[in-house]
C-alpha cells in the first residue's frame, strides 16, 4: 500500500523520537544502576522497552505504508547528572512527544489516516498516562519528602 507521504513523515519523525527516548532511557537507566537506585533502575528499563514497542509499532505502520524507517536520526539527549535532572529530562522529553503526536494525529485525522492515528493515540495514552504521569508523580515525591528520603525510597 502506498501511504501519504506527510504521514510517513510523520512517522519518521515520531521513530526518531521513540529511538532519542529509548537511548536516554537506557543511559539513565545504567546509571540508576550504578548508584544502587535499583527500583528506578527497574523502572526505566520498563520505559525503554515500552519505547521500543512504540519504535516497532512506527516502523511496521511506514513499511506497510510503503515507506523507509530511517533508524539512523536521532534528536539531542539530554542527560541528566542527578536524579532530578534526569526525571526532568524524562519529563521534558515525554512532554515533547506528546505534543509530537497530538499535531500528527490531527494530520492523519486531516487525510482520513484513522489506522495510523489509532496507533498514534495508543502511544499518546502510553506517553501522558504512564510515562509522564510516572515522573512528575516522583517529582512531586521529591518535593514532598526531599530528596535523601526519596533516594531511600527508591534504592
Amino acid at each position: 500500500m502506498q501511504g501519504d507521504s506527510a504521514v510517513i513523515d510523520w512517522l519518521n519523525k515520531l521513530l526518531e523520537y521513540e529511538l532519542t527516548a529509548v537511548d536516554q532511557y537506557f543511559i539513565h537507566s545504567r546509571m540508576y544502576e550504578d548508584w544502587g537506585l535499583t527500583k528506578l533502575y527497574e523502572r526505566i528499563g520498563h520505559e525503554r522497552d515500552d519505547e521500543l514497542g512504540h519504535a516497532d509499532l512506527l516502523i511496521r505502520r511506514i513499511l506497510f505504508l510503503g515507506g523507509v524507517p530511517n533508524m539512523a536520526k536521532r534528536s539531542p539527549m539530554n542527560i541528566g547528572k542527578d536524579v532530578p535532572a534526569m526525571l526532568q529530562s524524562d519529563l521534558d522529553l515525554e512532554i515533547h512527544v506528546g505534543n509530537e503526536l497530538k499535531e500528527a494525529m490531527a494530520y492523519c485525522e486531516s487525510v482520513k489516516d484513522y489506522v495510523t492515528r489509532d496507533i498514534m493515540l495508543k502511544m499518546l495514552d502510553d506517553t501522558e498516562v504512564d510515562h509522564e504521569y510516572w515522573l512528575r508523580q516522583q517529582l512531586g515525591l521529591i518535593d514532598r519528602m526531599g530528596l535523601q528520603n526519596y533516594l531511600q525510597f527508591v534504592a
